[in-house]
């Protein structure tokens, strides 16, 4: 554990410790909330930070208890402890320093920004649609499991089975520096429901993870957009909307289309479509200033064979394995059910 906490590594308490008192006079401050927007922000960086120290002391408190009862077992028969007990307190130890780790870890750029979260059917028919449907499923487990907040922008179903295609807004503290090891190709392996024969298929499904950022320096000009309405689709019955209140809107400069059709009102829809179309020419910007690598989402890959992070094989046998990192577990069921963590852990620790 102090391997990777001690001052002047992963977590320097001295700093950290002193940005807090830092904010802490800024609050007190006359005027503090005068610009809200500002305070906001330094009010969850003075509570984040705070959280840190206090979830390191209480770390720290425990190992030194746990040298304390090992002293007693080394030096007594008679303390009341046995080496097992002591064995799987170690163990949650680990465990808790592992995902403090992790934790230490999300401080990069975008990191405590909230997402736009696109998933998309690849190669592989109704399996890859009825894929793109499991994991929107696993996904939106695993945000509630997290108490992020949830919008859904935009949502093409298949013609008959899953999903072609999703847009979803996820708010949440450390949303993106959370969800960015999810961008990329995911690949399926199982015995097809949907044909005769229930042969081993292999289908694909990309996610794509873009940071929600204000840049003063993007301006979108009206003269700039095309602006087309229509009648939000869905299965029919009484919420389907029967005004044309869905919005398409194509930035002509760079071809980027966008659309919405998740709201009420033409309004609304336009509001959230020009979120992600903002979020989408913020990318573009960083692609272009990136020489080797796309700093936000990595290289643009085929939605195919040869491109995939992580596999979820269901046959001839079970597991889920992470191609970056190596992470895998035999639990897919669980990993489906949204447990991600040891995922995203596993890549937050490679990464740094």
């Amino acid at each position: 554990m102090s391997t990777f906490i001690r001052r002047g590594t992963i977590f320097d308490k001295r700093n950290i410790a002193g940005r807090v008192s830092e904010i802490e006079k800024l609050m007190a401050a006359s005027g503090f909330w005068n610009d809200r927007k500002k305070a906001g922000k330094l009010s969850q960086e003075f509570q984040k930070k705070k959280n840190l120290i206090e979830k390191y002391e209480s770390l720290h408190k425990e190992l030194i208890d746990l040298e304390g009862i090992w002293m007693m077992i080394e030096d007594s028969s008679d303390h009341g402890f046995s080496y097992e007990e002591l064995c799987v307190s170690l163990r949650k130890l680990m465990k808790d320093v592992t995902e403090y780790r992790a934790l230490l870890l999300l401080n990069g750029k975008h990191d405590s920004c909230d997402v736009i979260f696109t998933i998309h059917a690849g190669t592989g028919g109704k399996d890859a649609q009825d894929f793109a449907q499991m994991l929107m499923r696993m996904y939106l487990q695993f945000f509630e499991h997290q108490n992020f907040k949830v919008n859904i922008l935009d949502k093409a179903e298949g013609e008959e089975v899953g999903l072609k295609s999703a847009v979803l807004e996820v708010r949440g503290d450390t949303a993106y520096g959370l969800l960015k090891s999810e961008h990329g190709v995911h690949r399926l392996v199982r015995l097809s429901p949907f044909n005769a024969k229930h042969s081993r298929e292999t289908s694909f499904a990309l996610v794509e993870i873009l940071p929600v950022v204000d840049d003063k320096n993007i301006t979108i000009d009206e003269k700039d957009l095309r602006l087309d309405t229509f009648r939000a689709s869905g299965k029919g019955g009484q919420g389907v909307n029967t005004t044309d209140s869905a919005v398409r809107i194509t930035h002509i400069p760079t071809g980027i289309v966008v659309q919405c059709q998740n709201e009420r009102s033409q309004l609304q829809n336009k509001q959230s479509v020009m979120k992600v179309l903002l979020s989408r020419l913020i990318e573009l910007k960083e692609d272009q200033k990136a020489k080797t690598i796309n700093e936000i989402k990595g290289k643009k890959k085929e939605i195919s064979w040869g491109n995939q992070i992580r596999s979820y094989v269901l046959q001839p046998y079970t597991m889920v394995k992470d191609h970056r990192t190596k992470e895998e577990t035999a639990n897919v069921q669980k990993v489906l059910d949204g447990d991600l963590e040891r995922f995203i852990q596993a890549y937050l620790l490679k990464k740094a």
